[in-house]
């Protein structure tokens, strides 16, 4: 059997915040993999750390205490300007809040990922067009984010997304600001990505989306990795005994 890349790994990870006196465990000795071509869910009601754990996956914030590798690389021992570097590469992010630019048009926001990696501008603008007829908005490519409905800008955000190429898709709450029928839409689009080799992380609260999309599922509550469960059909998961120290 051929043995798959890990990506990025948490080892014994804590997240401490001082808010006075008082120190706010947000995650609190988590071990996390993530091996190419997988669909990840990270799930938990509010307040189990699930937001904190994005940002340490996505190599956006270090940790109090453990280790982030991304790509192997210990992400604490890195310059932020060689971590900004490779996290633009390796990672896409998706936000729930869309975080596109105003004063950008679509396509604009589209190439602002590939100029911090030094594309030249021609290159930049074939690839925004392209990514933008790819999620079917390429009659609005200039347009501004506030000319656009919140499933237009999801999809903008998930073409930005993909500008470098990244191996890892990291969505926070993709379908958390849009109608039933717009969410459906941007979740077999993150299903067609992962069908052709994206590795694609969900940060959700929502149960039912990750039974249907996700292959395995991290399941936080207090800051401490509750249990994982792996699909193995249709809707159907089962827990996976010790998850991830050793395994």
């Amino acid at each position: 059997m051929e043995k798959r890349k890990v990506l990025i790994r948490l080892d014994d990870v804590s997240k401490f915040y001082h808010m006075g006196e008082t120190i706010v465990k947000a995650l609190n000795g988590v071990d996390f993999k993530v091996y190419e071509g997988e669909f990840i869910a990270i799930m938990g009601p509010s307040g189990s750390g699930k937001s904190t754990a994005m940002n340490l996956v996505g190599s956006l914030d270090v940790p109090t205490r453990g280790k982030v590798y991304l790509d192997g690389n210990d992400v604490s021992e890195l310059k932020e300007s060689e971590l900004a570097q490779i996290r633009g590469m390796k990672i896409g992010f998706i936000f729930q809040s869309f975080n596109l630019i105003p004063n950008l048009t679509a396509k604009e926001n589209i190439m602002l990922p590939m100029m911090f990696q030094g594309t030249s501008i021609e290159e930049r603008e074939e690839k925004a067009v392209g990514l933008l007829k790819l999620v079917g908005l390429n009659d609005r490519m200039d347009h501004y984010p506030g000319q656009l409905s919140g499933g237009e800008r999801q999809r903008v955000a998930i073409a930005r997304s993909l500008a470098n190429d990244p191996e890892v898709v990291l969505a926070d709450e993709p379908t958390g600001n849009l109608d039933t029928k717009t969410g459906h839409i941007v979740m077999e689009f993150l299903d067609k990505l992962h069908g052709e080799g994206k590795t694609v992380i969900m940060v959700t609260h929502d149960l039912d989306l990750a039974k249907k999309h996700a292959e395995i599922v991290y399941w936080l509550r207090d800051g401490k990795l509750e249990k994982v469960t792996r699909k193995i059909k249709k809707d159907g998961f089962k827990r996976i005994d010790n998850p991830v120290r050793g395994k």
